[in-house]
């Protein structure tokens, strides 16, 4: 029997959010397949048509991604002809990325994928979506806090 005098279970809170994170993820690399395209490779993309070229540092770091798997996308996506990469003025070893004639052509193919949160989302009443993202937001600061201070057990 399930005692509910405490609240839920604090441990379902991560698991829904990873599940929802997953599937969310899945439905938009099944979105994207077509164009042969994953989602890591949408976001950059994303980021260069909303914001220019981006140093692929500053990319590493919007992104959180590791730097290696930053360099074997951005290398993809060069290879596709979709961005390109030169370097820096001010300093050589740094990378520019800019998205070239033809990945504006795909960006406009690409479909509409806030669908994905209308899927999601839509129905579930405001105040409860405050809500989650309030929680989920105090929880991420404070485990970045956690970790910043490198204080881990």
């Amino acid at each position: 029997m399930d005692d509910d005098r405490d609240g839920p279970d604090r441990s379902l809170i991560g698991a829904w959010t990873k599940r929802c994170y997953f599937a969310g993820r899945a439905v938009m690399d099944a979105a994207l397949r077509p164009y042969d395209l994953g989602s890591v490779q949408w976001y950059v993309l994303h980021r260069l048509v909303s914001a220019g070229p981006t140093m692929q540092r500053d990319l590493v770091r919007l992104l959180d991604i590791e730097r290696a798997t930053m360099t074997g996308i951005i290398a993809t996506l060069v290879r596709k002809g979709l961005v390109e990469q030169e370097p820096d003025r001010a300093d050589q070893r740094q990378k520019l990325i800019r998205i070239t004639a033809a990945g504006m052509t795909l960006w406009g193919e690409l479909p509409d994928l806030s669908f994905i949160r209308s899927v999601a989302f839509d129905g579930i009443e405001e105040g409860d979506l405050a809500t989650a993202i309030k929680v989920l937001r105090t929880a991420t600061e404070r485990l970045e806090s956690l970790l910043e201070k490198g204080k881990t057990p």
